[in-house]
């Protein structure tokens, strides 16, 4: 393996994950989810049942957890969903890390970096919905509820981090984003340690309808469970999916003093934009190439040392085939294994991201790679090595996990095993 950390970078390690996804709701339980290629698309029962007409009624939604664990019903009336999973996933990542250990940091050297692509959405939606006629009766929370900066925010408070805490809106690559630059603000000495993730619950009516009124959604709504296909011949939209997915970064050293248990370690990131359109990428791909290949020349690699590539694969004819022009152009047509979460998750938005990294660093340092759920053949395999059927058995290795979102917004992250 070439290269290395630069020389005097602080190195970042993972020691804590949290999740709330539809593949499960902790790290394992999405990780077996993934291995199992099993689709989470399903009708969602209130976009079926909704007021309003809706043309796709599919989606990729959160199973019920007791979130009395987490939160009192006192300060559950002042959240509203997405601050509500992101706050829980943030809760057992903490846990995971060791609470105490970052208690005893100090409160300025631990921050907060969320991304989010609908933020408070949602609760305009349904403000606008129920109290739109009568505006001076809607709930005293509302505000607070609706800010996109709400999840950051109220994981700052629970524990009394006082470092940066800052809320990134870069559509699809919100969650890469986020961790991307907590990972850099503890390389550069401003912080010692960070939650990091990102979260939507855009499943509502309103990002349902304008999603489906761009043809970006599948219309397999009469098998929800064969609709999300990342790379297939046969794809025709992506499923729309809530959840939320937080790492905790710290600086390696000392998580090694304090003996913690390390996942991994971000070792590489890269963001640009694509300045083309405002919703579809660009079919050269040249930007989202070059993303890759710094990402991967921050990480002081060679695209060689890529062990597999967990992709942004949202199942869209023009995205993924603008992804796999993208491998292809930054592996000099020899492209590691490829997968895709999405297949299972359905697409979370900013919180996509965040949970395609997450897994991607538990398959790196396992040496696995998943197959795509429900993806048979794919007219891409001439440019990228879509791994179909069955799970791959590779060494342990670096992974490349890259997000793509609307605006041309790109961003990639290098993960490693812990060494």
């Amino acid at each position: 393996m070439s290269g290395g950390p630069p020389p005097g970078r602080v190195r970042v390690v993972v020691t804590g994950l949290g999740v709330k996804s539809s593949a499960g709701n902790d790290a394992e339980a999405a990780y077996a989810r993934l291995l199992s290629a099993e689709s989470t698309a399903a009708v969602a029962r209130h976009l079926a049942e909704a007021r309003a007409e809706v043309a796709v009624t599919i989606a990729c939604l959160v199973p019920e957890f007791d979130v009395d664990p987490y939160i009192t019903r006192r300060e559950r009336r002042q959240l509203d969903r997405p601050t509500t999973l992101l706050l829980c996933a943030a809760v057992d990542a903490v846990s995971d890390a060791g609470e105490q250990a970052l208690a005893d940091l100090p409160p300025s050297r631990v921050g907060v970096q969320v991304g989010t692509g609908i933020g408070g959405l949602v609760t305009m939606e349904a403000t606008t919905f129920d109290y739109g006629a009568r505006p001076m009766t809607m709930p005293v929370h509302t505000v607070p509820r609706a800010m996109t900066n709400s999840p950051a925010c109220r994981v700052a408070m629970r524990y009394g981090f006082r470092g940066n805490c800052t809320t990134y809106s870069t559509s699809c690559a919100s969650g890469t984003t986020a961790i991307g630059e907590a990972a850099r603000r503890i390389q550069y000495g401003e912080l010692d340690a960070a939650v990091a993730g990102g979260v939507d619950a855009p499943v509502t009516t309103t990002v349902v309808g304008g999603f489906a009124k761009m043809r970006a959604l599948s219309s397999r709504s009469g098998e929800p469970g064969l609709a999300s296909r990342p790379f297939d011949a046969d794809r025709d939209g992506f499923v729309i999916g809530e959840g939320a997915a937080v790492l905790v970064l710290e600086r390696r050293d000392l998580a090694l003093a304090r003996g913690a248990r390390i996942y991994g370690e971000v070792t590489g990131y890269a963001a640009n934009c694509d300045a083309f359109h405002i919703a579809a990428p660009d079919p050269e791909a040249a930007t989202a190439a070059e993303c890759m290949r710094l990402a991967i020349a921050d990480a002081g690699l060679a695209p060689a040392d890529i062990g597999h590539i967990s992709a942004h694969g949202t199942s869209t004819l023009l995205n993924d085939r603008a992804e796999a022009t993208a491998v292809e152009r930054s592996f000099a047509g020899r492209p590691p294994p490829l997968t895709a979460v999405k297949g299972v998750s359905g697409h979370l938005i900013g919180g996509s991201g965040a949970l395609e990294a997450l897994l991607a660093l538990l398959c790196a340092a396992r040496g696995v790679v998943p197959p795509i759920a429900n993806t048979l053949g794919s007219p891409e395999s001439g440019l990228v090595d879509v791994v179909i059927g069955a799970p791959r058995t590779i060494a342990p290795g670096p992974v490349l996990s890259n997000s793509f979102g609307f605006g041309g917004q790109n961003a990639c992250l290098v993960l490693a095993p812990p060494a």
